[in-house]
């Protein structure tokens, strides 16, 4: 089975082929915005509609394969960024229609979580899931996902983009962020924890005040020396309190190699598996989007074209 999916929820443009879970391509291309705006939404969905004929064109070459080969279309359903999020499902649902293929809506922090699971080998994991809009503590049960913890407020990435923004890195990102805070040295900043909940706006504000008279370099490493160990803690709670035999880490911010240390470390004390899919499945990318899409064909079958809409709140807890 051929799985063609196509991943639009944020800033990229993602779009990847899966054969029966083996990835054949995955390419994607990013909207790159002024550094003091942020993701523009309008414009956004414009450079999605502008490049996706090529991007569509260089997977299928990778691939090796024709556009009629595909048996099934995949697309990134919710959660997003209105935009962007709607331009996907157009794009899905006209090839859909087009070619007369099966088409699939997919959760994507459910994309994020089992692409993950199937690339570390790790089974019946928590999974630690850190993106620009959302921070998660998730187990998976027969019925479904469960949210053990979250973000009371803002996710992790959209944490270090904003401070990046308010201290105005030229790229407001969160890489920009780690980068800057390699030679950094540790001052105490808020720390919020909830149970297993986490708050970062106070974090935010506290970092980005201090930013204005004492080193940017400091204040960046401590903002993500914190954050980190809250998410380490948040983390800890859930593994011990589900008695899971494993930890997988994903999400856009899992590529950042100081959080993989330090949850690394965790599971060591701890004496369960780590493991983190590699940065490219990590990032948003259309290949999670395929491969998830054919777990859950294979799984529930699919409805009609006309029956799939964009969900811009769909929480992976959600039944639709």
């Amino acid at each position: 089975m051929i799985t063609l999916g196509i991943e639009s929820t944020a800033h990229t443009l993602g779009i990847g082929v899966v054969r029966d879970k083996r990835v054949l391509s995955n390419i994607h291309d990013i909207y790159r915005a002024p550094p003091a705006e942020g993701i523009l939404p309008r414009k956004a969905a414009d450079h999605h509609a502008n490049v996706f004929a090529e991007i569509l064109e260089r997977n299928l070459e990778k691939a090796g394969i024709e556009l009629n080969e595909v048996d099934l279309i995949a697309f990134a359903q919710g959660p997003g960024i209105g935009a962007p999020l709607r331009a996907g499902v157009v794009m899905a649902k006209y090839l859909a229609k087009r070619l007369g293929k099966k088409i699939i809506g997919v959760n994507h922090c459910y994309a994020h979580a089992k692409i993950s699971e199937y690339l570390t080998g790790i089974k019946s994991p928590l999974y630690v899931y850190v993106s620009g809009g959302n921070s998660q503590l998730l187990i998976e049960e027969k019925q479904g996902f469960h949210v053990l913890g979250e973000t009371l407020d803002v996710g992790i990435g959209n944490l270090f983009d904003a401070f990046a923004r308010n201290i105005k890195l030229e790229h407001a990102h969160g890489a920009a962020v780690a980068k800057l805070a390699e030679e950094g040295k540790y001052i105490e900043l808020p720390y919020s924890v909830k149970g297993m909940n986490l708050v970062f706006s106070g974090l935010l504000t506290q970092a980005s005040k201090l930013a204005k008279d004492q080193s940017k370099k400091d204040v960046a490493y401590s903002l993500m020396e914190t954050a980190f160990s809250m998410t380490c803690e948040v983390a800890e709670r859930a593994l011990l309190l589900t008695r899971r035999k494993g930890v997988v880490l994903c999400g856009g911010v899992a590529q950042n190699r100081r959080l993989q240390e330090m949850l690394r470390k965790m599971c060591t004390e701890d004496n369960v598996e780590f493991g983190v899919a590699p940065d490219e499945f990590n990032r948003d990318n259309g290949a999670m989007i395929a491969f998830a899409g054919e777990l859950l064909f294979r799984k529930n079958g699919c409805k009609a074209v006309e029956e799939w809409e964009a969900v811009q709140d769909y929480r992976i807890d959600m039944k639709i």
